[in-house]
């Protein structure tokens, strides 16, 4: 399943590239920085139709095209972000990713992120046993706690200081606003980060933490409850150092 799923994403990639001239057309959502596009939607129909013809009994959870509500606990699930970054995408033409997670039955089998401009791709999870970098597996990041290192965060989260989050950040090395979740969980996966806080959906976290959580780090929610997977939400990932560090100061702010 991953070579026919790695196969699907260079393609993809392609296809994004040459969505990038004149053709680009850029809708918004909810308001002026929470953007869409053509290319966005096209590419979520491309990979659908290549998971219905490889597993025509799969389920799709995906960002685009109303299929946003798709539970994951039952059958296998591809989440799919197609353009995860879409305002870096729009406005930078870079610092984006493509990002497919697999689910049977609730649990993560394999997580891929491609940064697509940078043709870098992390992927892996409990199907293979191993997380790679293109062709090379990677062992897990350096257990250091929030003090040692940089975490990346959500910008709104930061300038509002919700769920603590300039605490959070002070107590770390420094905090760094990529606009990606894919990139944020690359520099976790690599070990350039400890961590990731922010409020995302299902789509943004289910290929990270899938690789994360097979490298022996840890992801929750609001509270370290389970994650959701049923719309935006408080998340959490990190080393097991700094999520200790910052559940140990979340619960002395209560």
């Amino acid at each position: 399943m991953e070579n026919e799923i790695i196969s699907w994403i260079y393609e993809a990639a392609e296809k994004i590239k040459i969505g990038l001239g004149d053709a680009l057309k850029v809708d918004q959502k909810e308001n002026r920085t929470d953007l869409v596009t053509n290319v966005d939607k096209e590419i979520q129909d491309f990979f659908v139709s290549k998971i219905n013809a490889f597993d025509p009994n799969a389920k799709i959870l995906g960002e685009e095209n109303g299929q946003d509500q798709t539970p994951i606990g039952e059958g296998r699930v591809f989440v799919i972000d197609p353009i995860d970054g879409t305002l870096n995408f729009v406005m930078q033409q870079e610092n984006f990713c493509i990002m497919i997670a697999v689910y049977e039955d609730g649990v993560g089998q394999l997580g891929f992120i491609y940064d697509v401009m940078q043709d870098d791709l992390f992927w892996g999870g409990l199907k293979v046993g191993k997380v790679y970098h293109n062709k090379e597996e990677i062992s897990a990041p350096e257990n250091k706690s929030l003090s040692d290192g940089l975490i990346g965060m959500n910008a709104a989260l930061y300038r509002e200081n919700l769920y603590h989050a300039q605490e959070i950040g002070r107590a770390s090395m420094g905090i760094r606003v990529l606009g990606c979740a894919g990139l944020d969980f690359i520099a976790i996966l690599k070990g350039t980060q400890i961590g990731y806080v922010s409020t995302l959906s299902p789509w943004d976290y289910a290929a990270g933490g899938i690789m994360m959580e097979q490298l022996g780090m840890t992801i929750c929610g609001e509270n370290q409850a389970p994650l959701s997977f049923q719309g935006r939400e408080f998340f959490i990932g990190a080393t097991q150092a700094a999520m200790a560090d910052i559940q140990a100061f979340d619960e002395a702010k209560r």
